[in-house]
C-alpha cells in the first residue's frame, strides 16, 4: 500500500494565532508532526500542505521540503480537510505518483506516538473509508439540553445512570486519520460510512483548540520529561 503522510497546516488560527508555528516545549508545533511521520516515511511520502509562507518556512528548517503553496480557495474558512486532501493527491498524481491511502496527521496532536499511528494502520484495509483515533467519552452521562419549559433533560440515556454504566461512546481525538484515497475523491469524508475506531488514551487525547488545551499539554509534557529524568536517576543508582 502506497501511503502519503500528510500534515494540514492552514495559517490563519484566529484562537491561537500562529498556532501551528508556535513554540511548544522549545519546539514550533508543527514539528511533533514531521517528526511523527519521518519515523515512519521518507520524506518524499510526506506532504506539510499549507497556505502560509511562514509555516512553509519553519517546515523547511526542520528539514522537510515544502512541495507546493495551497491555491486562494484552500485557504479560507469555507475550505474543507477533504479539500485539502484531494488537492494534495491531484498533485502528487500530475507527478505520476499515486497513492492507495493518506495518513493524516494533524499539528494540533503533539502527543500523538509513533505507535498510535502504526494501530490505525494495521486495522486498516482497502475496503473501508477510514480508520480513525478516539478516545472514551462520558457525555452520555452528563450531557444535556434545556428543553421548552427551560428545564434541563438527559440527551442521551437517563439521568440517575452512573457514569460507569452509561452507554459506552467515543469522541474523534484528532490524532490520525488513516484515509482511503479512493473514497475521499468520491464521496468526502462527511460521507464516510465503514470507519473503524482505534482508541487511545485519554491523556495523550488532547487536540489543540484552545490556550486552556496548550497550557494542559504544556503540562503532560513537561510532567513526562521529568518522570523520565527521575527513572533515568534511579536506573544509574
Amino acid at each position: 500500500m502506497k501511503t502519503l503522510y500528510l500534515i494540514p497546516a492552514r495559517g490563519g488560527s484566529k484562537g491561537i494565532p500562529h498556532k501551528n508555528i508556535k513554540l511548544l516545549n522549545g519546539k514550533p508545533l508543527i514539528q511533533y508532526s514531521i517528526e511523527i511521520a519521518r519515523k515512519l516515511a521518507s520524506d518524499k511520502d510526506i506532504c506539510v500542505s499549507t497556505d502560509d509562507e511562514e509555516i512553509k518556512s519553519v517546515a523547511e528548517r526542520c528539514g522537510l521540503k515544502v512541495p507546493f503553496l495551497r491555491p486562494d480557495y484552500l485557504a479560507g474558512d469555507t475550505a474543507t480537510t477533504s479539500d485539502v486532501i484531494v488537492h494534495a493527491l491531484d498533485y502528487y498524481a500530475q507527478q505520476g505518483i499515486n497513492y492507495d491511502a493518506v495518513v493524516l496527521l494533524q499539528p494540533t496532536s503533539p502527543l500523538r506516538t509513533v505507535q498510535n499511528v502504526k494501530d490505525c494502520l494495521a486495522l486498516y484495509t482497502p475496503d473501508l473509508d477510514m480508520v480513525t483515533t478516539v478516545r472514551e467519552s462520558s457525555v452520555s452521562a452528563v450531557l444535556c439540553r434545556e428543553n421548552e419549559l427551560g428545564f434541563l433533560e438527559q440527551v442521551i440515556g437517563k439521568s440517575n445512570v452512573r457514569r460507569q454504566d452509561a452507554e459506552k461512546l467515543y469522541e474523534y481525538n484528532g490524532a490520525v486519520y488513516v484515509i482511503n484515497a479512493i473514497a475521499v475523491k468520491e464521496k468526502g469524508l462527511g460521507e464516510f460510512t465503514k470507519i473503524k475506531k482505534c482508541v487511545m488514551p485519554e491523556i495523550i487525547s488532547v487536540d489543540i483548540d484552545t490556550m486552556m488545551d496548550w497550557y494542559l499539554i504544556e503540562v503532560i509534557m513537561q510532567n513526562t520529561i521529568q518522570t523520565s529524568r527521575e527513572r533515568e536517576r534511579v536506573r544509574e543508582s
